[in-house]
């Protein structure tokens, strides 16, 4: 099957068949290694397009299998006889075994095409690419997991009108207000032109939008559909499409969203394991304003797979402040794609106060942490710090114990500058203090509370 043909992906794809892509070099000892221990050959055999050489008769007729050279240098008679810096044949590994799922080496100027348009990072890299077009790293898996792997992928379009809810990509946890984001696609035969998308907390309705577009057949937009304020460790919330719809089984994501972690100090440690990808992952500490305090150094992919590689610990300082802790995998595929359990961690005196690990798709992941460097509520003297509402559009309350002393409350903008201050003398108990805020710009503030110089801080939206 490999003399001749073109074999094109996007007809496989429009056919319903999902692909397992197989980029590697001729030079290269792990895609040997792989090529020859038969995993491809068999999902091909039994689940690859029925009447094509080499599959079953039985097959179940939904996968299609292409190997693909990547290194632009690769001559044809290095692949059919073991020439040069070449391992073998690779289009007859073994004797008397012809492997006939399709293979390509193609012309230097198409394989580094392939390279950026797939950002290859290693050899071997096996992708599973679904009907809907979602491509993601599957790994060295056996012909068992791949098609397991393969069920995960959507059924293709078949009906007019079929939103799908792909996944979460907001907060997970906030210091004030989370952005409730996901990605919508359109998995019908039609334009997708509008969708009800609604968040919810049990039976409580958090956030609706009524979206409006114009998404093709697997088009798809990062939708921000509105906002939550956790009050708690965890919330569970479930999004849904909510209007009319062809099919139910693709309308839900759920998350869980909490308060951001607090660390009393601003010495803090970050650790950091990789998944065998480590040129793929790269993080970045931001501040509240949205500028960057720290970022990663670049890293470099294992030598195996799968494998975890842990780092050395990164020490740095943080002033007080709302942090985002955003793990990116420029692939796109997530944290971990069998790969091995990737994970960045912040630590404070020896508790973990935020993390992200493990995210199985997308290109990113946040997760909030406060750093309060004050010693104690009790000897800070505000115990039950609290404002409200958050959002706020016409008053704000500052709410806490006082302890017999002096304090100045302020609302500061993200450049640090007070928009609003009382300074209040000898103030003992339970203290509600009251900031009219309608006539400030909407947008993100900081409430501080200062005394005996000392300063707590909480984030607050005007809405």
């Amino acid at each position: 099957m490999n003399s001749n043909g073109t074999y094109q992906l996007y007809d496989y794809l429009d056919a319903g068949y999902t692909v397992i892509f197989d980029v590697s070099a001729t030079w290269c000892g792990p895609c040997w290694s792989y090529h020859t221990g038969g995993a491809l050959e068999d999902l091909y055999a039994a689940h690859g397009p029925a009447g094509y050489p080499g599959v079953s008769a039985t097959t179940t007729d939904d996968v299609m299998v292409i190997w693909v050279e990547g290194d632009d240098a690769t001559a044809d008679a290095t692949m059919l006889n073991g020439a040069g810096a070449t391992i073998g044949n690779w289009i007859t590994p073994t004797a008397g075994n012809d492997i006939q799922f399709p293979m390509a080496n193609p012309a230097a100027a198409t394989a580094n095409q392939i390279m950026s348009d797939y950002n290859i990072g290693g050899y071997p890299t096996i992708l599973k690419i679904c009907p809907n077009r979602v491509v993601e790293e599957v790994g060295q898996a056996s012909a068992t997991q791949l098609y397991a792997a393969v069920g995960d992928c959507p059924a293709p379009a078949s009906l007019p009108t079929d939103g799908a809810l792909l996944q979460y990509l907001g907060e997970t946890s906030s210091c004030g207000v989370a952005d409730l984001v996901v990605r919508l696609q359109n998995n019908g035969t039609s334009p997708l032109t509008s969708c009800t998308i609604t968040a919810t907390e049990g039976a409580t309705t958090v956030a609706t939008l009524n979206w409006t577009g114009n998404l093709p057949t697997y088009g798809y937009q990062d939708v921000t559909i509105g906002t939550f304020t956790p009050t708690t460790a965890s919330h569970n919330i479930s999004i849904q499409i909510t209007s009319a719809d062809g099919s139910a089984a693709n309308n839900t994501v759920a998350t869980t969203i909490g308060l951001a972690g607090t660390g009393n100090s601003s010495n803090v440690v970050v650790k950091v394991t990789l998944d065998a990808y480590g040129s793929e992952t790269s993080w970045k500490i931001k501040r509240s304003n949205g500028t960057t305090a720290y970022s990663s150094p670049a890293y470099t992919n294992a030598a195996s797979s799968p494998a975890t590689v842990p780092q050395p610990d990164i020490n740095t300082t943080l002033p007080d402040d709302c942090y985002s802790l955003e793990v990116l995998d420029s692939y796109g595929d997530g944290f971990d794609s069998g790969y091995g359990n990737g994970l960045v961690q912040v630590w404070v005196n020896g508790v973990q106060i935020a993390g992200v690990s493990n995210f199985p798709t997308g290109s990113a992941a946040s997760s909030a942490f406060l750093i309060d460097a004050v010693a104690g509520i009790e000897e800070f003297g505000a115990a039950n710090f609290t404002v409200y509402p958050n959002p706020a559009s016409d008053v704000l309350n500052v709410s806490f114990e006082a302890l017999s002393a002096d304090y100045e409350v302020a609302i500061l903008d993200l450049q640090g500058r007070t928009v609003s201050s009382k300074s209040l003398q000898s103030l003992n108990g339970a203290q509600t203090i009251e900031f009219p805020v309608s006539d400030l710009a909407k947008g993100s503030y900081i409430v501080t509370v200062t005394t005996n110089g000392l300063t707590k801080t909480q984030n607050v939206v005007i809405k």
